[in-house]
């Protein structure tokens, strides 16, 4: 299959799993093309903290990425954000190192080098500039002996950036472009990357700092800027590392699905869901409602921009849209014949039942579908659990595993009702169920409960 034009990735350290052999099914799970990984910690070791100079680590993790699809679009030093380039003598060595790693994850073509630690004056002391133009262009022409070029990540705008690279005199050294850097210095991302050129643009950082999604970024202006990408005629890897949305700046799958989701609609088809809405003929706001609902719990699961999400939340809305059509039958049929109606609609209630839970299980976990099946009963089975362990702390193991057996079987009948009233009054008749149990085990429920009333109350709560 020949390469897209663009490919969306994300900074493997960014999304907690640098050099993690679950790196690539996140990356999967996200919907990436591929992922940047980084070298490893620097800091003041002599080397990276580098597992791929492992042979056998490096060909599990290849290896991995293969079966699951995912490529290692750039190799990153991000080491280097802290620690000073013209301080370190054995540069060469680190980044041979990189090379090295990039040979090893399938060829990848870029290398990322910040030079952030170098700290904030070394584009204008000429001392500290001349030893990191010195320095970049021996990396530079090392690059070009492997084949890879080197992406730096500089403060500068274009004009800046051509004058650098010009004193570089190296083809090895490109930019690593980073949308964040020409918003926070109030410059035009389309007319920046305009005047710097395609040539000289290695890869992109397509994010801006943490604050909103991409999506809800106005000083990210996708549209325009893949305009402007086009007609530039460049092609390349966009990676996402920042833009996480402050109110949730650690739900790692809710950030980076919407912005990976974000780059792909842009850049990249976004890959159509295996699963179709079954909303044809259906009333907008109605359906509008259910996704709604169906949202609910893959934002319980943090997968509601992933491909896998979108699957989730259409499974689930198609079971709400199931169960509205097998009871407007029943109240139809009702009309003429009561019995006939009930019959029909448990029969349809249980051959479909067990479909559900099959189809979700083609995307989530069994833990996974238990959340979706409590989000769907409003939780109902860990409070009420929740409620009996605390109303009694001298539940036994056995006594506790038998409640939770019965809430959880309640739960699968309410799944199936018609309305919250009706799903709250099967978890009643368990209840009840329940109460009975623990009244033949030697409880006095009332008074159990008087008790629990009264330590909620001294403990400032209420039930």
């Amino acid at each position: 299959m020949a390469q897209q034009r663009y490919q969306v990735g994300v900074c493997d350290w960014m999304v907690l799993k640098r050099q993690k052999l679950g790196e690539f099914e996140l990356a999967r799970q996200l919907g990436c093309d591929g992922i940047e990984m980084d070298m490893g910690p620097l800091g003041q070791r002599e080397a990276f903290d580098n597992k791929m100079r492992n042979e056998a680590d490096a060909t599990l993790f290849k290896h991995t990425a293969d079966s699951l699809g995912i490529e290692i679009g750039a190799v990153a030093m991000s080491g280097f954000y802290a620690q000073d380039l013209t301080k370190r003598d054995n540069y060469m060595a680190l980044v041979n190192d990189c090379f090295d790693t990039m040979e090893k994850m399938g060829g990848a073509r870029v290398a990322f080098l910040p030079l952030g630690g170098c700290g904030n004056d070394w584009a204008t002391n000429k001392q500290k500039r001349a030893e990191v133009v010195r320095r970049l262009h021996d990396i530079g022409e090392a690059a070009c002996a492997r084949g890879v070029r080197v992406g730096i990540d500089t403060p500068l705008d274009a004009k800046g950036n051509l004058r650098l690279l010009k004193e570089i005199k190296s083809s090895g050294i490109g930019i690593f472009y980073k949308w964040q850097t020409i918003v926070e210095n109030g410059w035009d991302i389309c007319q920046d990357m305009q005047r710097l050129g395609a040539k000289n643009i290695c890869a992109i950082h397509a994010s801006n700092t943490d604050a909103v999604w991409l999506r809800n970024d106005k000083a990210i202006p996708l549209p325009a800027i893949r305009q402007t990408l086009d007609k530039m005629g460049w092609s390349g890897w966009l990676f996402v590392e920042r833009s996480r949305d402050t109110t949730m700046v650690k739900n790692v799958k809710m950030n980076y699905g919407s912005n990976v989701r974000a780059l792909k609609e842009t850049f990249n088809a976004y890959p159509t869901p295996e699963v179709a809405l079954d909303s044809a003929g259906r009333d907008a706001d109605y359906v509008r409602n259910i996704i709604g609902r169906a949202e609910k719990a893959t934002n319980e699961l943090s997968i509601t921009w992933t491909p896998s999400g979108e699957n989730v939340r259409n499974i689930v809305a198609n079971r709400y849209f199931k169960l509205n059509d097998i009871y407007a039958e029943r109240d139809s049929i009702k009309k003429t014949n009561k019995e006939l109606a009930t019959a029909l609609c448990d029969s349809r209630l249980y051959r479909s039942h067990f479909d559900f839970d099959a189809d979700l299980s083609r995307y989530l976990k069994p833990h996974e579908v238990e959340k979706v099946k409590d989000v769907m009963t409003f939780n109902v089975v860990k409070v009420t659990y929740d409620a009996y362990c605390d109303m009694i702390p001298r539940l036994t193991n056995e006594e506790k595993q038998q409640i939770l057996l019965w809430l959880k079987e309640g739960r699968e009948l309410a799944i199936d009702a018609e309305s919250s009233n009706k799903k709250h009054e099967t978890f009643n008749k368990y209840k009840g169920r329940i109460n009975n149990y623990l009244s033949r085990h030697g409880y006095d429920i009332q008074k159990e409960r008087e008790q629990w009333e009264e330590r909620v109350k001294a403990r400032g709560g209420k039930l």
